[in-house]
């Protein structure tokens, strides 16, 4: 039982890691576009809103990417669980649990897209008001 709960600890540790990781991906994401809309707003540059939304949807697409891995950790650590503790090899490798889709599936999961369209919603919602003259200075 020893080998099976060492080798669920360093896949937990893991997992943690990649939960972390996607936490500040997600502050740096609300500080970048912050700083980039109150720059667009003071300048009344509509160009600048723009680059805003260039890496908010990169940031979307690298957080699908840590929590694709988390859930492939995941299936590891279930499967991991489940394995006879003679059998235990403390193997790290996740290709065995990928399934199509999966980083997709991650992208527009139910806790990624309210975070992100939100982002994308207020950039669009800044981007009008400039387009349309507002002085916002």
């Amino acid at each position: 039982m020893e080998k099976t709960l060492k080798h669920l600890e360093m896949i937990q540790n893991v997992i943690n890691r990649l939960a972390n990781s996607s936490f500040f991906l997600k502050g740096w994401t609300v500080i970048f576009v912050a700083a980039v809309l109150g720059f667009a707003t003071k300048d009344s540059k509509p160009m600048y809103v723009w680059l805003a939304a260039i890496p908010t949807l990169s940031f979307w697409a690298l957080d699908g990417f840590y929590l694709n891995q988390e859930r492939l950790y995941r299936r590891l650590y279930d499967a991991v669980r489940q394995t006879d503790e003679g059998e235990i090899d403390f193997s790290m490798n996740i290709t065995p649990h990928k399934q199509k889709w999966d980083w997709i599936k991650s992208v527009f999961s139910k806790t990624l897209i309210p975070f992100y369209l939100t982002i994308l919603i207020v950039i669009g919602i800044v981007l009008l008001w400039q387009f349309n003259g507002q002085d916002v200075g």
